[in-house]
């Protein structure tokens, strides 16, 4: 790839942020249509976010966001879309009239991704475990598809608070006490993407399950993932929800261009096959 002073620069923003497959899926596809552009991975404090943003708007930057910035971001960004504002969370953005734009792929990439797994396109019973941006982002997802949600967290605050929130745009949500019978789990926490992590949740507190997505990607896929399908359950890790939200993205970054989606997953299962 040659970089210029033509070329245009695009980032994925979070902290910790290493671990990202985003600078590898969106550099395949700019290579794929020869467009001149350069993916870079930012690992960004949340002392340091607002600079951040303010120098992407000034030069005209587009990007992700990652954990831990995806709520703060949209609450930072000059305008917004529909999604972004229901979501209360951005994980896409780029430059117009010199402010930023926010928007949510993540939407799509969840609803592509269980699509993907098998899951019903409507009702069942759901468990969310975490109540972040990607959460944020399951809950409009089970809003739209008339699921049941129940969700856990560490802090009961937090689980308390996200409900209520999911109470508000449609949801039907609930606070997890101790086991829930259910038939879709996923984890929406940052829990797997370190090798030594603990599993989210235990499989023992989630009767009933049968399909499971976890939105952690990791090579030879996560801990949990292998676990739950030495249980029998059919599980999956968050890879296609990355390249259906990057694919989604790709789209605002570079209007008029379709993402090349199977250069985009070839690039990250040669990625996770380490």
């Amino acid at each position: 790839m040659e970089i210029s002073a033509k070329t245009r620069l695009l980032a994925v923003i979070g902290d910790p942020v290493a671990h990202s497959l985003s600078p590898v899926m969106h550099n395949a596809a700019c290579r794929a249509l020869g467009i001149d552009a350069v993916y870079l991975a930012l690992r960004v404090s949340a002392d340091s976010l607002s600079d951040v943003l303010a120098m992407q708007a000034a030069t005209g930057g587009a990007g992700n966001v990652t954990v831990p910035h995806k709520e703060a971001v949209e609450r930072s960004v000059m305008r917004k879309t529909d999604v972004c504002a229901r979501v209360g969370a951005c994980n896409t953005f780029w430059t117009e009239d010199g402010g930023l734009v926010g928007d949510n792929t993540d939407v799509f990439g969840v609803s592509a991704a269980l699509d993907h797994l098998g899951v019903a396109r409507k009702g069942g019973r759901w468990l969310v475990v975490g109540t972040g941006g990607s959460a944020h982002a399951v809950a409009v997802t089970a809003a739209d598809r008339g699921a049941s949600l129940w969700v856990r967290s560490r802090n009961a605050d937090r689980a308390r608070d996200f409900a209520a929130w999911g109470r508000t745009i449609g949801a039907d949500v609930e606070v997890a006490a101790g086991a829930v019978e259910i038939d879709v789990a996923i984890n929406a926490t940052p829990v797997g993407l370190a090798g030594h992590d603990s599993l989210p949740i235990d499989v023992n507190h989630i009767p009933g399950v049968s399909k499971a997505l976890d939105l952690v990607y990791a090579p030879k896929e996560t801990r949990w993932v292998h676990a739950l399908r030495e249980r029998g359950i059919e599980a999956q890790d968050g890879r296609e929800m990355l390249v259906q939200q990057g694919a989604a993205a790709f789209a605002r970054f570079f209007p008029g261009n379709d993402a090349p989606v199977q250069v985009m997953r070839a690039a990250v299962n040669r990625a996770l096959r380490v």
